[in-house]
């Protein structure tokens, strides 16, 4: 069974809308604007795209990031990686032919189905949709997140407000910075 990572940039409120400056919110562009940017507090990004195996996005965040990622030298081992894109909208003639394959999921069945697959982890990125769906239905089974020193108030959640039964995390690294970041990796216990 293959690891499904989420991995956000979060405040401390939980907000994930709008982290690189993406139009539409009022406080767009927060991680870059409001805090002091120290290398070392990202150095878990690089690390994701090592050890991950293929992207899953919801279809908002496939749809901003697909126009800029595959030419970003940043993300560029993200580029030959397969591409899952969850959407019942989303059709092959919408997705872009410079990022390697992607595929459409049409269904969280699909998700689960997808992590039954042989392979190593799947990282998703943004998707604050997905995110919310994938915990409500269990199928996170780690979460990346480096949680900003700031209090955003409005603006999408990475986790939502069902009323369910307590899904209990286990710490298993974490780290605090000068600039006031915090690294907490998250294993989900079952």
């Amino acid at each position: 069974m293959r690891t499904l990572i989420s991995t956000a940039f979060i405040s401390l409120d939980g907000v994930v809308e709008g982290p690189g400056g993406e139009p539409g919110y009022r406080n767009s562009g927060w991680t870059f604007k409001d805090v002091e940017f120290l290398p070392e507090a990202f150095e878990i990004k690089g690390r994701e795209q090592q050890e991950a195996s293929a992207i899953l996005l919801g279809r908002t965040s496939y749809e901003a990031f697909s126009p800029v990622w595959p030419d970003m030298e940043e993300f560029a081992d993200y580029k030959p990686m397969p591409k899952y894109v969850v959407s019942t909208t989303l059709t092959e003639g919408d997705l872009v032919s410079n990022w390697g394959e992607t595929t459409i999921l049409r269904s969280l069945d699909e998700v689960a189905a997808l992590k039954e697959t042989e392979g190593g982890p799947i990282i998703v990125h943004g998707s604050a949709t997905l995110n919310q769906n994938l915990s409500d239905a269990g199928l996170i089974d780690r979460y990346h997140l480096l949680v900003f020193p700031l209090l955003l108030g409005a603006g999408k959640r990475l986790f939502s407000a069902t009323d369910k039964d307590t899904q209990k995390l286990k710490l298993v690294e974490h780290e605090a910075y000068a600039n006031g970041l915090q690294k907490n990796v998250f294993d989900v216990v079952r």
